[in-house]
């Protein structure tokens, strides 16, 4: 089964979890979401091999921008009609304090969609919402 092909059958079914499961680095890092109606929660688990700094210890930073950068991808999928996954056009990130190992989460915002691109906000947080470890933001090359 082609990987467009997953995708054609999550957006019918809207059952994401098969798409989520065939992509092999959410699989790595364990990604997780749950969606209530058209807002979706994205889940890192605590994983010890996220770590990065064993000493604090802490998640890698490049775990943290994947699983960002992951989640805008899965979400812009999830709240649009799109044969294919949205193309990276720019990402940038700001790392506001140590991802400590333990679940974090990430919540995305579609500040503007048109017909070609699309610009999403990503926050990753641990404990508490108002406490941020990271904001992000991401531009895509929509699929036509």
């Amino acid at each position: 089964m082609t990987f467009e092909t997953v995708i054609r059958q999550a957006q019918e079914s809207g059952d994401f979890q098969p798409l989520v499961q065939s992509i092999p680095y959410a699989q790595l890092i364990g990604l997780k979401f749950q969606r209530f109606g058209q807002d979706v929660l994205f889940h890192l688990p605590k994983n010890p091999d996220n770590i990065g700094n064993p000493i604090l210890p802490a998640i890698h930073g490049g775990v943290i921008g994947g699983f960002m950068e992951l989640s805008a991808s899965l979400h812009l999928m999830m709240t649009m009609n799109t044969p294919a996954l949205p193309k990276m056009i720019d990402f940038s990130l700001d790392y506001l304090r140590a991802g400590r190992h333990q679940d974090t989460f990430a919540e995305c915002q579609v500040w503007r969609q048109g017909s070609r691109v699309a610009n999403v906000a990503i926050t990753a947080w641990q404990t508490e919402r108002t406490s941020p470890i990271a904001t992000a933001r991401a531009h895509f090359l929509l699929a036509r």
